[in-house]
């Protein structure tokens, strides 16, 4: 291991020669042999643990175990899954930018894409430390190819940790010759109204060399618009909505996170669709050097969302949402009324799961539209900007 690489031993990946340590952590856990029976069901478990050490990367170990499990939730939770990623070379390596819907399963079907696409290799994905709930999470994690998000750090820290995680990123498509995987924002859009964050990209130029437009450039960017016909967290969110309205300084516990993560991975997702956009290259070479930072990260982002938002896979549900809040803005013609039958009793059977006190349910109703409707109004301002 070089040393440049051990400068990242807090965030990034296992390395091939850590692995023997990680497996026995993880192979003596109850919780993870608990999941690995369950994304392996019917093999005993020495004879994992077996197929487990076999292993030589963490690309051998997603191949081997994480690829299968997808592919069988695939077939059960949802009703196909698939990508458009004719505008990228399968040769080259980027820095996926996308929306951001489900905690896991955005970066994890991303993976089982571009393995089918033949890239020849996954992702490096970037995840917040709030959600590394116990130990063997974060073995799991970086076992996965992920490298973590310091979120928890002080305000003094969080400057080094940014400048740390961008370098890192850079090292990654520059000598691992890996893609990254990382979200537009901090934390889901629960309204599903996706806006890249400057301060993403901002982290972003910290790293690398050059002017700050070199630097955005040397991480090839890549806006990937992440299309779900389902949310299977979208009562939860909406219940989140309704508890941040009427409970002074209610936050998120780590329990509240888990449950997110179990009912997004198993959760009914309907159709899924990945749609990668062209790089941002070329775009970053028309803009003027001399550009005021804040204007370039701001001029940057909306590039970003506009390429997500003309990309979106719109469902019929989308248009009966859009519909239902807009009427007379021309989204019925898009939706049959049988289809708008199967949405209604969709979100009426969502609406059903929330137990809360105090449960304003025309509140709840509309939080749950409103994330299905919103992609339809920014698909539909997107095209029309690039007329």
């Amino acid at each position: 291991m070089d040393d440049e690489l051990r400068r990242y031993d807090a965030i990034r990946p296992f390395e091939p020669e850590e692995l023997p340590e990680a497996y026995d952590r993880l192979l003596a856990d109850g919780q993870f042999r608990a999941v690995l029976a369950a994304a392996v069901p019917g093999v005993p478990f020495e004879a994992l643990a077996g197929e487990v050490r076999k292993c030589k990367s963490c690309l051998d170990f997603q191949v081997k175990f994480c690829y299968g499990f997808l592919k069988r939730l695939v077939k059960t939770a949802s009703d196909g899954c698939d990508m458009d990623c004719s505008a990228v070379d399968r040769a080259s390596r980027y820095t996926f930018v996308s929306n951001h819907r489900d905690i896991v399963l955005d970066s994890a079907l991303l993976d089982m894409l571009l393995i089918d696409a033949g890239f020849g290799t996954t992702c490096e994905i970037a995840i917040g430390d709030n959600l590394l709930a116990a130990p063997w999470i974060k073995d799991l994690v970086r076992l996965n190819k992920s490298f973590i998000v310091e979120r928890s750090a002080g305000l003094r820290e969080m400057l080094a940790s940014s400048k740390r995680m961008a370098d890192y990123m850079h090292y990654v498509i520059a000598r691992k010759h890996d893609n990254i995987w990382i979200a537009q924002r901090e934390g889901r859009a629960k309204d599903s109204d996706d806006r890249t964050q400057p301060s993403v990209l901002k982290m972003m130029a910290m790293g690398g060399d050059g002017s700050a437009i070199d630097r955005l450039r040397q991480l090839h960017i890549v806006p990937l618009a992440i299309s779900y016909e389902y949310d299977p967290c979208d009562y939860l969110k909406a219940m989140e909505f309704q508890l941040r309205r009427d409970v002074p300084g209610w936050k998120k516990t780590k329990a509240d996170d888990v449950m997110s993560m179990q009912t997004g991975i198993m959760g009914r997702k309907g159709r899924i669709h990945y749609h990668c956009s062209t790089c941002i290259d070329a775009f970053l070479d028309t803009l003027d050097p001399a550009m005021p930072k804040g204007e370039l990260f701001d001029t940057v982002a909306r590039h970003i969302d506009r390429a997500i938002h003309c990309n979106y896979r719109l469902y019929a549900g989308n248009y009966v949402a859009a519909d239902t809040l807009w009427p007379g803005e021309g989204y019925g013609e898009h939706f049959t009324e049988a289809e708008r039958r199967v949405f209604e009793d969709y979100v009426g059977g969502q609406l059903a799961r929330i137990e809360l006190e105090g449960k304003d349910e025309p509140f709840l109703r509309e939080c749950i539209l409103r994330m299905y409707a919103n992609p339809v109004r920014n698909n539909r301002a997107a095209l029309a900007a690039t007329v």
